[in-house]
């Protein structure tokens, strides 16, 4: 099995596997700006957000592992500062345990690695860690933490 990078005419199911991975229905309200911006990122000459999914058989998609480039300042061991971050990555519940979302997360690797990209951040649910773990990925010292509403 072979993920394909994603492009602008998959915008709207990204959205849909979105919200299977958040546990929340639909809701326009956000789910349409959030199609919007991603088309624009997808669409971009030199993107910094790529998406790699697997076709569902009849349609649509069955799994998704997104990523995005952020420049940060340069540091020792890492000096040109460009930072991975994956996020979004969801198969739908009947398509799980086929190893869909290993191999969108294989895909969006190694295009984070074709981007000259050493680091690369995530949050892991304890459902998911394992898998991202037998990718290389290890916990942090470093305790995330959000301000909201700012």
């Amino acid at each position: 099995m072979t993920a394909r990078q994603a492009t602008v005419d998959d915008a709207s199911e990204l959205i849909r596997l979105r919200t299977v991975m958040l546990g929340v229905d639909r809701d326009d309200s956000w789910c349409l700006p959030a199609q919007k911006v991603l088309a624009q990122r997808l669409a971009e000459a030199a993107p910094t957000m790529a998406a790699f999914v697997i076709d569902r058989p009849g349609g649509g998609l069955a799994a998704c592992a997104t990523g995005t480039v952020e420049a940060r300042l340069g540091a020792p061991g890492d000096p040109s500062g460009l930072v991975g971050y994956v996020f979004n990555v969801a198969t739908d519940p009947d398509q799980r345990r086929r190893g869909h979302s290993r191999a969108c997360l294989t895909a969006l690797l190694d295009w984070f690695r074709g981007h000259d990209i050493r680091k690369v951040d995530l949050r892991a649910s304890a459902m998911a860690e394992p898998l991202y773990r037998s990718l290389g990925f290890e916990r942090t010292a470093d305790p995330a933490m959000r301000l909201k509403n700012l």
